[in-house]
């Protein structure tokens, strides 16, 4: 869709799935004016790929994706580094749903099909989610938008369905990765063929009940390329995605067992670790046990994803 240089900024308008799909009507405006949103608070682009079908939901997956974005200079080896500068809400509201039995807990959705739980915003900016259907009393909570999809292209002719996360990025859903943030992946094919999508509001660790506050967001984002050897001396062999916050170092792992995935971003830390700061393996793991929180990243993407905060301050005086 785009070629840019490495180091150029691009602004991408991603749409949220939710309220497009066929078990909602894939009907945007018939389901959000159900919920109060007038004909003009529901985006065009939205109601255009609603109508555009096309989708095969068993090959493509739910999501609406953007890309990709080829990036000169990017080879495989490399790293390619997606910074995150500016996400803006595009609405005031979303949705987070229920359905398939793929949540946490099996035995939701407890009736016929799919529940989806229609949230606002606040004046002050907060998620609204009511106590009760129709009631005025509501949980209010703070907001955090992010993009759940950040990947680069495959090789080979299999097409790669947007659930499942992996090596190569995707539905990573790590809630850490908003504005200021740094996404870096292994680049596989020649120019890296970035794509984004599954815009978030809001989304705790775990992701139990399928998805979070799904909603679209704007995205400023500066691709850049990291060459294998510098990439190598900053993080060491990256098997997947790594995240970077002004606090943190995020490593990720990711497996259909929830347990391997901790192993797997366990071992993708020790390998920062030593790679960076020259720790001795067995050190590291012992300093990951005393300071490091590995959380759960999401449990409801068929491959569940683990992610490490590694305080980049622990390092900074030696």
């Amino acid at each position: 869709m785009l070629t840019v240089e490495a180091g150029e900024s691009v602004v991408i308008d991603t749409v949220s799935h939710e309220g497009l799909l066929d078990d909602q009507g894939a009907d945007p405006i018939g389901f959000f004016g159900a919920h109060g949103v007038a004909r003009e608070g529901v985006l065009t682009d939205a109601v255009a790929i609603a109508a555009s079908g096309g989708r095969d939901a068993a090959v493509d997956g739910p999501h609406v994706v953007t890309g990709p974005v080829r990036v000169r200079g990017a080879q495989p080896g490399d790293v390619l580094a997606i910074r995150v500068d500016a996400l803006d809400q595009r609405v005031p509201y979303g949705v987070i749903s229920n359905r398939h039995g793929r949540g946490a807990l099996p035995e939701y959705p407890a009736g016929e099909g799919n529940v989806s739980v229609f949230a606002s915003v606040d004046d002050a900016g907060r998620g609204v989610v009511p106590l009760r259907e129709g009631s005025t009393r509501s949980a209010r909570f703070p907001l955090a938008p992010f993009l759940g999809i950040m990947g680069v292209a495959t090789p080979g002719s299999e097409r790669v369905h947007s659930v499942p996360p992996g090596a190569h990025g995707g539905n990573i859903d790590v809630k850490l990765l908003t504005a200021g943030s740094t996404l870096y992946l292994p680049v596989r094919v020649e120019g890296a063929l970035a794509y984004v999508g599954d815009p978030h509001f809001a989304q705790g660790d775990g992701e139990v009940s399928l998805t979070a506050l799904e909603a679209s967001l704007r995205a400023r984002l500066r691709f850049d390329v990291i060459p294998r050897e510098r990439a190598l001396a900053a993080f060491g062999e990256l098997a997947g995605p790594m995240g970077e916050t002004a606090e943190y170092f995020v490593p990720t792992g990711m497996h259909e067992d929830l347990d391997e995935a901790v192993r797997e971003c366990v071992r993708a830390s020790i390998s920062l670790l030593v790679a960076r700061y020259g720790m001795q393996p067995h050190l590291a793991y012992a300093y990951l046990s005393a300071a490091t929180d590995v959380n759960i990243s999401q449990v409801v993407d068929i491959v569940k994803g683990a992610h490490a905060r590694i305080r980049k301050s622990d390092f900074d005086e030696g």
